[in-house]
């Protein structure tokens, strides 16, 4: 297994285990089975685990695991505050001490503000206390590094690393969203910055392994170094030095054990011209079903009315190249679960974006088009729910 450092001088195993897709048996968390995939992983080498608050049965079942194995203290626990839900720091008090009550420990390695969407909601949660109290649990050791999970676009992502002191962040990123989300200029920004940058969604939820064109399999197979989808999304991102920790949602032994190899045996900078050429030309297979042909690279922003325009596109394409449901479900994380809406349907038509899309792209006809695809009733609905857990 190959590590990296965080900020403070952990070593962390660069292949972490996501918790929130434990496998289920009879709607619970199956602990024999998902027993066995833990320890495979911790007798090869993955030492950091990650859960939240508001992943059914993941915090108590990882924390039954680890007391019953003995391990607790041979690894790092990262578990996150569903803020969202926080109203007052007695509620923050009494939901960190159920989450350490549920992990059977008396202290989080990593702690993150679950999915912190802008500045603003931030600034909410400073106005509860929040910043006096990481600093208490900081300085009795309960928690030992504060940080945050992050969806949204790159410009928003870089105001909330300089928002405070943090010790490290999540974004997603693979191969496909190199230029979306935070992207690679927020990666960037956030290692300049000194934090150690852990990956969620490498594999885009399974679109880069079991849901690829025809077109990109074949240029997989007839690459002259074979490997797996997988192997090549997980080698590109450790690849690149700024990446801390890559999560892997691993519910077999099986794919424990292939991703730990993986993790094994890549080095920083081993991919060459010719390895990044092929997944380019895979991309552009599975982009060829893509409504908008945006790269996403953000000259359009910011828009006056507060559009996130490269996230209504990335997540309106990834409705039609991939799944309707998950397209509408990054828009609704890009531009409702914040205080002050991002969504299409704030656009006024002035066309300022227009004049410096290096794409050409009509963008006030594609974002009437999104909006008549993702801000339905469903979408709608949701929006006003989140409005009450974001209004202050």
């Amino acid at each position: 297994m190959n590590y990296r450092k965080d900020k403070y001088g952990n070593e962390l195993s660069i292949l972490g285990y996501g918790c929130m897709r434990f496998s289920r048996k009879v709607g619970k968390v199956d602990l024999n089975k998902t027993e066995k995939e833990i320890m495979t992983a911790f007798n090869n080498g993955v030492n950091y685990y990650d859960t939240a608050y508001i992943y059914p049965g993941s915090e108590a079942a990882l924390g039954e695991i680890l007391e019953k194995n003995g391990i607790r203290d041979q690894v790092y626990i990262a578990t996150k505050l569903p803020h969202y839900l926080i109203k007052s720091r007695e509620s923050l008090e009494k939901m960190f001490a159920e989450e350490l009550k549920r992990l059977r420990t008396d202290h989080v390695d990593y702690y993150f503000m679950h999915m912190l969407t802008d500045v603003d909601t931030w600034e909410r949660l400073k106005g509860l206390g929040i910043v006096e109290w990481l600093e208490e649990k900081k300085a009795s050791g309960a928690i030992r590094q504060v940080g945050f999970s992050y969806h949204g676009n790159s410009d928003m992502f870089c105001q909330l690393v300089d928002a405070h002191d943090w010790d490290f962040c999540m974004i997603q990123y693979n191969y496909m969203d190199e230029h979306s989300q935070a992207g690679r200029r927020g990666l960037h920004y956030a290692h300049s910055k000194g934090l150690a940058v852990m990956i969620m969604e490498p594999l885009r939820g399974g679109k880069l392994v079991s849901h690829l064109p025809d077109e990109a399999k074949k240029i997989f197979n007839n690459y002259e170094i074979k490997r797996t989808p997988a192997q090549w999304a997980f080698r590109w991102l450790w690849n690149q030095p700024e990446i801390t920790v890559v999560l892997s949602g691993m519910n077999s032994e099986e794919m424990v054990l292939d991703n730990v190899n993986t993790a094994s045996m890549v080095e920083v900078g081993e991919m060459t011209e010719k390895d990044e050429e092929m997944l380019q030309s895979v991309l552009k297979s599975i982009n060829s079903k893509m409504k908008v042909k945006c790269t996403g690279c953000g000259y359009c922003v910011p828009c006056p009315k507060k559009v996130d325009i490269p996230g209504t596109f990335a997540a309106y394409n990834r409705r039609y190249s991939e799944n309707k449901f998950w397209g509408l479900v990054e828009y609704f994380m890009c531009t409702a679960l914040r205080s002050n809406s991002t969504a299409a349907s704030n656009c006024v038509d002035c066309g300022k974006c227009e004049q410096h899309c290096p794409q050409g792209i009509e963008i006030r006809k594609e974002l009437k088009n999104a909006q008549k695809e993702l801000e339905g009733p469903l979408y709608k609905c949701a929006k006003k729910i989140a409005s009450w857990f974001t209004k202050f």
